[in-house]
């Protein structure tokens, strides 16, 4: 997440502090106007909820074509809308007249105190809305405005329009304007909430947050299951679990997660006793997705996501992947299936998961010392047969633990 500690305007005196935040998002402009209205307003209530999560006052929040604008002065606003899944970027800016005069002096003022003697300077305008004047207008009053402040100021002004060392931006709108200096990158995607919900299977390790947390960059709501396999897992290992599920509900305030444990120890206990050892994470994994499936109809969601990354461990072949839904018409989507294991980590370390998932927690001591590794569609079919499958998942949903971490 963003470090929100600094204001990106100078602000070394009031009337210089920025007042607003100018909030940018992407795909939504695409929308139907329908759809877009709604989403807009989903974006807005988030936003809303991450300002409030994170103590940040704001006294309006209002949204134009293409722009939604948070009226504060909290140094921390740009970064925690930025944090806002639809966002694809924002600026704490100053709000000036939309009249050329008014915007100039406001660049004026600004770069007085931005721009040093011997730095070189570049206004970056744009417009929208009904003007008299063009974006190329904006540009030039407002740098001479600035290059005659620096003058006046005895600071040798240069103009470098390539590679500046300082930047002042405009965007001059149908009533205001605003000038701002930087952009923070924001995580972009839709707003969470707009895809529906689906259930994901939360082992804590480094690739199922990562990929809850890609879902829920797509608007997509979240229900983790932690599947618990104690005794053949230590209890640091859940802990591990709730911690990174807590970490992501950071990314979604103003929704609170419905968590799921299962325990999973007597159902891993029955393949290790009945079936061959060999398939004994083949068998886990088709149990898991059953007893997903179940919780995904009770939620009324509409998918089970996976951390599963083609190659990456011995369940996770295309034959075996294959074997784990033969004959299982359920809905699965796996995220990370085209993934190395350092972009997981990139991720994991940009969202806040990654010193959770690499904590100690043990192994699963079910794991088979020689698993397969290219099973035959049907293989595992075959070996469920020597098994009570509906009964076992419906005896782990009967003990299955709801919680509100």
């Amino acid at each position: 997440m963003h470090d929100d500690s600094t204001n990106s305007m100078d602000n070394k005196g009031s009337e210089k502090q920025a007042n607003v935040i100018i909030v940018r998002y992407g795909e939504l402009a695409l929308k139907s106007p329908g759809v877009r209205n709604w989403y807009e307003k989903i974006l807005m209530k988030n936003i809303a909820a991450m300002l409030d999560s994170r103590g940040v006052p704001y006294s309006l929040m209002r949204r134009e074509w293409g722009r939604i604008f948070i009226e504060t002065t909290d140094p921390r606003a740009a970064g925690a809308a930025a944090d806002v899944f639809g966002v694809v970027s924002t600026s704490s800016a100053l709000i000036t007249g939309s009249d050329l005069e008014s915007a100039a002096g406001t660049c004026a003022l600004i770069g007085t105190d931005l721009i040093q003697e011997g730095e070189s300077f570049a206004i970056r305008a744009r417009r929208s809305g009904n003007h008299s004047f063009s974006s190329a207008d904006v540009g030039r009053t407002c740098g001479d405005a600035v290059w005659n402040a620096l003058e006046k100021a005895g600071k040798n002004p240069r103009v470098d329009l390539s590679s500046p060392d300082k930047e002042i931006f405009v965007e001059m709108r149908q009533n205001m304007a605003y000038v701002y200096l930087e952009t923070v990158k924001g995580v972009g995607g839709l707003p969470l909430g707009t895809q529906g919900n689906m259930v994901v299977l939360m082992s804590g390790g480094l690739d199922s947050p990562v990929a809850a947390w890609l879902m829920m960059k797509r608007g997509v709501m979240i229900t983790p299951i932690y599947c618990n396999n104690s005794p053949y897992a230590e209890n640091a290992a859940k802990e591990r679990a709730f911690d990174c599920i807590r970490q992501l509900q950071a990314w979604a305030p103003g929704h609170q997660f419905t968590t799921y444990e299962i325990p999973h120890g007597p159902n891993l206990r029955s393949f290790i006793e009945i079936c061959d050892r060999k398939n004994t994470c083949l068998l886990c994994k088709r149990m898991m997705y059953r007893e997903a499936y179940e919780i995904m109809k009770k939620e009324g969601a509409s998918g089970i996501i996976t951390g599963s990354s083609l190659g990456q461990v011995a369940s996770q072949t295309a034959a075996n992947m294959h074997a784990e839904i033969y004959q299982l018409a359920i809905p699965i989507y796996h995220p990370l299936i085209a993934f190395d294991k350092s972009e997981i980590a990139d991720i994991a370390r940009r969202i806040g998961t990654y010193d959770i998932s690499t904590r100690s927690a043990g192994g699963c001591t079910a794991v088979p010392e020689r698993p397969e590794v290219k099973a035959n569609y049907d293989l595992i079919v075959l070996e469920e047969k020597k098994l009570e499958v509906e009964t076992m998942v419906i005896e782990a949903l009967k003990t299955a633990k709801v919680l509100k971490l």
